[in-house]
């Protein structure tokens, strides 16, 4: 028997594209408003690249200068150590967020209890509508080296108080533990999400034929999600280097070595520098990077699933 497919609704057929906007124009009303902000806050914004082949300020008509930004730009050190401070922050932070996500995921999905699942799913993904400057004053006052919870334990205890946000050694730990809690919950439900589309019927024939619950995991359910898995770490390499809110509410002079990232040192260099034209061109470059990361995530995806995600 011939498969049927799916066809047009004969309301559709024989209408023009003038026709159709004319029947459907709420629907058009209602997206205007959405396309006026795309317009506005992300295609004209990018006019602004310009700038980086100029001198810019203020106070003077912009003068052409070619790459004499990106020259200047590559030739500080203080630019290497942000963007390789970036690319290590950021891909941990990656990797963690998304282990995290799935093994949570999975141990939310063993539950059986409903009610106990929905309450937990709902503690865990609150701290993701958090301000970061909201999340940073809260852990500011927990690690506090004079009155702080953490460091109360430590001193009771019989150590000495450590000022964890000020120090070199401690900054990055506490940083990833900070964005753990606050982000992972999002990942979670997107994983507990993909899950609820596994096929039970293998698990069932599994545990017949005398698999563990590890066993199950490993070679049924991760597999079944894999899709959703390389698509969402794919989706975020996209931004792995946009990272601003949670190092600049976190950073502090004493820990700038560590903690500067492209995006701190771009607003250093353009808003409190008004050094306009070599930060656009650090932006500039940024973007490139991130495109490239995408691409290599693509290609990844395509010889990992045998399908590419863009």
């Amino acid at each position: 028997m011939p498969l049927k497919t799916k066809s047009a609704p004969k309301e559709h057929l024989g209408l023009t594209t003038r026709q159709k906007i004319k029947k459907y124009r709420a629907f058009y009303i209602m997206f205007i408003p959405l396309f006026l902000c795309l317009v506005l806050f992300s295609y004209l914004p990018m006019f602004g690249i310009l700038y980086a082949f100029t001198d810019y300020t203020p106070f003077k008509p912009a003068s052409f200068v070619g790459l004499q930004n990106f020259q200047k730009l590559f030739s500080q050190a203080g630019f290497w150590k942000a963007f390789f401070n970036t690319l290590q922050i950021s891909i941990t932070k990656l990797i963690i967020d998304t282990v995290g996500s799935i093994v949570l995921a999975l141990l939310l999905d063993e539950l059986h209890f409903k009610w106990f699942k929905k309450i937990s799913q709902t503690i865990i993904y609150i701290p993701h509508f958090m301000s970061w400057v909201v999340v940073a004053s809260i852990f500011t006052m927990f690690l506090s080296p004079k009155n702080g919870l953490i460091n109360g334990v430590i001193t009771a205890l019989g150590g000495d108080s450590i000022y964890f946000l000020a120090n070199e050694k401690w900054w990055r730990p506490i940083f990833y533990m900070i964005a753990v809690w606050k982000d992972i919950g999002w990942g979670t439900i997107i994983y507990i999400a993909a899950l609820s589309g596994v096929d039970m019927e293998q698990h069932e024939a599994a545990v017949l034929d005398g698999a563990t619950r590890f066993q199950r995991v490993i070679y049924l359910t991760l597999p079944a999600i894999s899709g959703t898995i390389v698509t969402v770490f794919i989706l975020n390499l996209a931004k792995v280097l946009n990272l601003f809110d949670p190092v600049w509410v976190l950073q502090n002079s004493m820990v700038v070595n560590t903690s500067d990232v492209l995006e701190t040192y771009v607003y250093r260099m353009g808003i409190s520098g008004s050094q306009y034209g070599l930060s656009t061109a650090a932006g500039l470059f940024k973007s490139v990077i991130s495109i490239l990361l995408v691409a290599i995530g693509n290609k990844l995806s395509k010889k990992l699933t045998g399908e590419e995600v863009l």
